[in-house]
Order: C-alpha cells, then sequence, then structure tokens
C-alpha cells in the first residue's frame, strides 16, 4: 500500500459521465509519458509532438496545431483503448502538494448531470495506476512547500491554512454579496493581518470601480489571438465556444472540429454590464466558493503568488483577496455569456458561469504539482 495520504473529499457521493459529442477534453493537448510513446512511435509517428514549455515533454499533436487531438474524429477518440494516461485522468486532476488531493474539473458538462460513473470509485483507480507518478510528484513538492513555510515564517506572513479556510466556510454565503466582495478587497490592501470576523459589507458600493476590476481580470484571460491560450467554453449543445480580447472589444468565436474559428459576434466590454446573481444563483456561487475553500490547487496558487510578490502580504490577505477576486472574475463572466446567449443571472447561468471559469481555475500558477 501506498505511503501517502489521499483526500477524495471533492469527488465522494458524485457521479461523471462522458456525454455524448462533447469532445471537450481533447482540446486540451495531453502528455504523452515514455511508457506510452512506443506505441504512437511505432502506429501513428506523426501524432507526436515537442512541447517546449518550462518543462518540455512530448505531446499528442492538434489539428491545425490549434483544434482538438488529431485522434478525435466525429467527436469520437481513433485510439480510446490507447489513449494516454492524461485522456484516461480528465476530468479528474491529481494535485501534489504536502499530500494528494483529487479535483474535479467543472468545465466537463459530464460532472453535472448526476448519471455516469462514481466518481469516488474512478478517483481511487486513477490514483492506484498513477501510483509510481504520484510518489515522486510529492517527494518534490513537499520539499517545496517546506520551503515555503520557512520563507512565510522568516517573513512574518505566516498564518494558519486550516484556520483561514474555517473563516471561508463559515463566511462563504457572504462572498457572493458584490458589498461584501468590495470590503475585502479594500482591506487587504490596508490591514496587516485581515479577518473576516465581524467584517461589515461596504455601506457605499463603488460599483462602476468594481465593475472594471472584474472586467479587467476576465479580459486579462483572453487577451490572446492563439485558441490555445484563451478560455473554452463547451455550451450544452457541444459547440467550442471561444472569446478573445483586444483593444476594449470581445470576440465570440467558434471552433469547429478541423480547428478552424468561426465569429458569432463581438461587444465593446464597456458594454457588458456586471450581473448579480439572484437567490439561486447565489446559491451555486457560494457552493462553488465552498469548491475553491477546499481545493489544495487553490491554495497552492495563493503561495504561488506570495511567493512571485517576495512574501510582502500575510497569507491570510492574500487568500482572501485572491478568492474575492476570482469570484469577480467569475460573475463577469457569468455576466458576458448572458449578454451573447442569454444564460441569465440564476442557478443555470451561474453553473454555466462555472463550466467556463473552472478549468482555467484548475490551470492557475501552484507550487505544487498536477500528476
Amino acid at each position: 500500500m501506498a505511503d501517502y495520504e489521499v483526500d477524495y473529499s471533492e469527488v465522494a457521493g458524485r457521479k461523471v459521465d462522458c456525454p455524448e459529442g462533447c469532445g471537450m477534453c481533447c482540446l486540451c493537448q495531453p502528455e504523452v509519458l515514455p511508457e506510452e510513446r512506443q506505441f504512437f512511435k511505432a502506429s501513428h509517428p506523426r501524432s507526436l509532438v515537442k512541447v517546449r514549455d518550462p518543462e518540455p515533454h512530448t505531446a499528442l499533436a492538434l489539428k491545425k496545431g490549434c483544434g482538438s487531438c488529431v485522434f478525435l474524429n466525429g467527436r469520437r477518440c481513433d485510439v480510446y483503448e490507447h489513449r494516454t494516461a492524461y485522456c484516461r485522468q480528465f476530468p479528474y486532476h491529481l494535485y501534489a502538494s504536502d499530500r494528494l488531493k483529487v479535483e474535479l474539473d467543472l468545465s466537463c458538462r459530464g460532472v453535472w448531470t448526476g448519471t455516469g460513473n462514481d466518481a469516488l470509485a474512478e478517483a481511487k483507480d486513477l490514483v492506484a495506476r498513477a501510483s509510481d507518478r504520484i510518489v515522486a510528484a510529492l517527494e518534490q513538492s513537499k520539499a517545496v512547500y517546506r520551503e515555503f513555510y520557512a520563507n512565510c515564517r522568516e517573513s512574518g506572513v505566516m498564518s494558519d491554512p486550516s484556520r483561514i479556510r474555517m473563516t471561508v466556510s463559515e463566511n462563504a454565503s457572504m462572498f457572493t454579496d458584490l458589498a461584501y466582495l468590495s470590503r475585502i478587497m479594500d482591506m487587504v490592501e490596508i490591514e496587516p493581518v485581515m479577518s473576516l470576523s465581524g467584517l461589515q459589507p461596504e455601506t457605499r458600493l463603488d460599483l462602476p470601480s468594481l465593475e472594471e476590476a472584474g472586467r479587467e481580470l476576465a479580459m486579462d484571460s483572453m487577451s490572446s489571438d492563439d485558441p490555445l491560450n484563451v478560455p473554452v467554453y463547451c455550451d450544452g449543445k457541444w459547440n467550442w465556444n471561444m472569446f478573445m480580447a483586444s483593444n476594449g472589444r470581445i470576440r465570440w468565436n467558434v471552433m469547429d472540429d478541423e480547428g478552424d474559428l468561426h465569429e458569432m459576434g463581438s461587444a465593446d466590454a464597456g458594454e457588458i454590464a456586471l450581473r448579480v446573481p439572484d437567490a439561486e444563483g447565489s446559491k451555486v456561487l457560494s457552493g462553488y466558493v465552498g469548491t475553491l475553500n477546499g481545493r489544495d490547487s487553490f491554495l497552492g496558487n495563493v503561495f504561488s503568488m506570495m511567493d512571485l510578490n517576495e512574501y510582502r502580504d500575510d497569507m491570510a490577505n492574500a487568500y482572501y483577496g485572491c478568492l474575492s477576486v476570482s469570484v469577480m472574475d467569475l460573475l463577469w463572466r457569468m455576466s458576458m455569456l448572458d449578454h451573447f446567449m442569454g444564460v441569465g443571472n440564476g442557478a443555470e447561468g451561474m453553473r454555466e458561469a462555472v463550466i467556463f471559469y473552472d478549468m482555467d481555475r484548475l490551470d492557475a500558477p501552484t507550487i505544487g504539482a498536477f500528476v
């Protein structure tokens, strides 16, 4: 039995389906592990490409260099029985920190159906298959976390992550209130060590400034002409929607199965008003705040930003601030989807915004590693 801790809490009690005709996971270029390369070299030598990321690796080629995997045809995989380990893992993410956490990509529509396979059983099987890679990743990530905590203590910015998470859990519903979010974003800049205890919402909400903050966050993630680097939203009709921002405008495109983009519309970003979720939408948002609060990868992203900022901010300030701006980004994406597609600001609109946002949230930089 492997000697490491695994947290399955995010997948427990859920079912995961693979809807017919979706194929969104095939837009994620998978790494090909050393033991998998021989099959592709022998049978499909032109399918392998070198990816020169910070950590160079071999991956499967994409149609026209930016579309879906070359093996996806008619929204079905031509090499399904030989698909890579990373293909098999989707929509599960195995995150190594000072333990292993199994997280679920909520951008996959198959996790919202309530049908399909038992997520906990699938996750346990994936962990068992990846055990050797997990052990190696944990050895490195634990060393990185020890160094990070030592740096925090030396800089005087160390707080108890468990206590921070507990206070967010106690106040998760408040993170759906714009006036409360505004207050947090103000206080993290003022207070040396921020606390949510007794925190009251702003009495005079500066909505234009808050709206601009959300717009800038969302626009920044869309500021590329490369389909590989912009958010993808797979809608209920299985269209691969991609939004690209430049010069203050947002272009809405749909990518076809051959990797070509078709423009569906555009809008001046300033024309898109920030929508506030209604009561049912707020329930969905509050639940998603709870999901983020439980993710080790979210905590790892906060730690990554603290390291990038040279340990100037207390851990609590960094955490509350990151969670608040994440919610603002999410709310503005809901507003944008409503502008283009009329999803509304209720439970459905909020769910669609989470589907649009979550893959990007999981792709955020961390000090740990996805296995």
